[in-house]
Parts: structure tokens; C-alpha cells; sequence
């Protein structure tokens, strides 16, 4: 029992922030998966921005954390007449939904084999 308590407690702490610099996808007008990484400066988040209409183009990159608002994103972005965004501050957090679905099930996979194959 207290080897499993160990274990879960390693896990999370490896899994917590440290208040670093944090790694986002980078991508622009790609409407699918995303590849490319960037290390973001600190202070920063992962955005997420897809555009409303026809096209629905996905911007993925790093923002300065304190200017992921409507307002500072319409000015960085004016040819886009409405949007939706999603800013986000943990490594690659700004993948496509399956691509972040999938990391949570392979995580909670993980972990529960951990639990159970511990003497």
C-alpha cells in the first residue's frame, strides 16, 4: 500500500507545473492536426483561436497570457470577424480535442496499471 501512495504521489507531482516556460503547438490556418511545437516565454499560454464561417481556420500558438481576451485578440487578428478562443497553460495543451482526449485516456491507463500491478 504505501509503495502504490508513492507511486501515485510521484506521478502527480511530475505531472504539476513548475511555473516555467511552457510548450504550445504553433500552427496557422491549419484545419486538422498540428505537428509543430514552440517553447513559449514565460508569462505566456497556449492559444487556441478558430475562426466562425465557412472555413473555420485554427490558429495554435503561444499569447501573452494577460492579453487572451476578446478584445486584444480581435486587434492581433482583424480580418477575423468572429472567432472562439481557448487559452491554456499546461504543455501542448492546444492540441485538437482528439489528440488531448486520447493523452488523457493514455494517462489514465497508465496510472491505473501502475495502481493495480503494484506489489
Amino acid at each position: 500500500m504505501k509503495l502504490r501512495l508513492v507511486l501515485a504521489v510521484a506521478l502527480l507531482y511530475a505531472l504539476m507545473p513548475t511555473g516555467d516556460s511552457i510548450k504550445c503547438y504553433k500552427c496557422e490556418s491549419i484545419s486538422g492536426s498540428c505537428s509543430q511545437t514552440e517553447v513559449c516565454p514565460q508569462d505566456n499560454a497556449c492559444l487556441t483561436l478558430t475562426a466562425n464561417g465557412t472555413r473555420g481556420d485554427t490558429y495554435r500558438k503561444c499569447a501573452k497570457y494577460n492579453k487572451c481576451d476578446f478584445n486584444s485578440l480581435s486587434f492581433d487578428y482583424p480580418t477575423l470577424s468572429s472567432f472562439k478562443f481557448l487559452c491554456c497553460t499546461s504543455d501542448l495543451c492546444n492540441s485538437a480535442p482528439a489528440a488531448s482526449a486520447s493523452l488523457l485516456i493514455g494517462l489514465l491507463c497508465s496510472l491505473l496499471t501502475v495502481w493495480w500491478t503494484a506489489p
